[in-house]
């Protein structure tokens, strides 16, 4: 059980850092009342992509080791590159969106003091990298997804409280209409959100660390955790977003929570920062092995 559990630490953190915090006002200002249904769609073709992903591991990566054709080779090779420059932009996003949520619940945010705590963890990152090593940032990383689910479950009862008592007030639950958008719009509104639910492929470059079956099974598991949570979330959510009166920003989810109780703030602003963190050493990890295919092991993890 410990080593499933392991070696699904790092997807589930890159899934969950992606976008929890910025998925409920994304698919509300695209969507509106059919913000599940979209997110039941953008995990259906999550699921489908992950598929191939671990039908590379499977049957892919024997035939890599097993001296392919050079054309192969290049473009595996330059694959891995490119998607490590992916992973330099998802650091980056995550902890710009650290920064937001801890500076917006102090409400001290500002793009400057966003650059400087962004810079500052991204320093931190390599210095606990280059002197300890990459797998005291696992450390870090599987405590952090640990800390950041259970106060999404957190938020999860408290929006189900909320819309209960909601549900049974004279009053009723109140919907909320899409902002006015073109089918196109919407189309690439809600295709940009599959980012929310990416971190599903990083098993697919930690193969020093785990054996192939394991790494398909955390895979698998990792999606399947992460679209009963988003879909619960943004199903309980979406009653209470007529209180922000259609305004949608990166901080939009703090003044959510603010509705259902100002005690579950704090408890917010810190999953946001473990979050984002855990993602951001999650892609880490996963760029780092990308390197050392690409290059053969001649990079080592430090």
């Amino acid at each position: 059980m410990k080593p499933i559990i392991n070696a699904t630490t790092t997807p589930l953190a890159s899934i969950f850092g992606s976008g929890f915090l910025v998925i409920v006002p994304i698919l509300a200002g695209a969507v509106g009342p059919y913000s599940v249904l979209a997110m039941a769609c953008v995990c259906a073709m999550a699921y489908a992509v992950g598929s191939v992903i671990r039908f590379n591991i499977r049957y892919a990566e024997p035939i890599l080791r097993d001296q392919p054709s050079e054309v192969t080779l290049s473009l595996e090779r330059s694959s891995d590159l490119a998607l490590v420059v992916a992973y330099i932009v998802s650091v980056c996003l995550y902890l710009h969106i650290l920064a937001a949520f801890v500076f917006g619940g102090w409400s001290v945010d500002s793009a400057l003091n966003e650059d400087l705590l962004t810079s500052a963890v991204i320093i931190l990152i390599t210095i606990i990298g280059i002197v300890k090593g990459l797998d005291t940032l696992g450390s870090l990383e599987k405590w952090a997804l640990y800390i950041t689910l259970a106060i999404i479950a957190l938020l999860i009862v408290g929006f189900g409280v909320s819309d209960w008592a909601a549900w049974r007030s004279p009053s009723g639950i109140e919907m909320i209409k899409a902002l006015d958008h073109t089918p196109w719009e919407i189309l690439t509104i809600v295709g940009g959100t599959l980012i929310v639910v990416q971190g599903f492929e990083t098993p697919r470059y930690l193969g020093e660390r785990f054996p192939a079956d394991l790494r398909i099974s955390a895979s698998r598991w990792a999606q399947i955790i992460s679209t009963l949570v988003y879909l619960a979330f943004v199903a309980l959510a979406l009653p209470l977003l007529h209180t922000l009166n259609g305004k949608y920003d990166d901080n939009s989810l703090i003044a959510l929570v603010g509705v259902v109780s100002g005690f579950l703030v704090i408890p917010l602003v810190v999953a946001a920062a473990l979050s984002q963190f855990s993602a951001a050493v999650a892609d880490t990890l996963a760029a780092t092995g990308n390197l050392q295919v690409a290059t053969y092991g001649h990079i080592g993890s430090k």
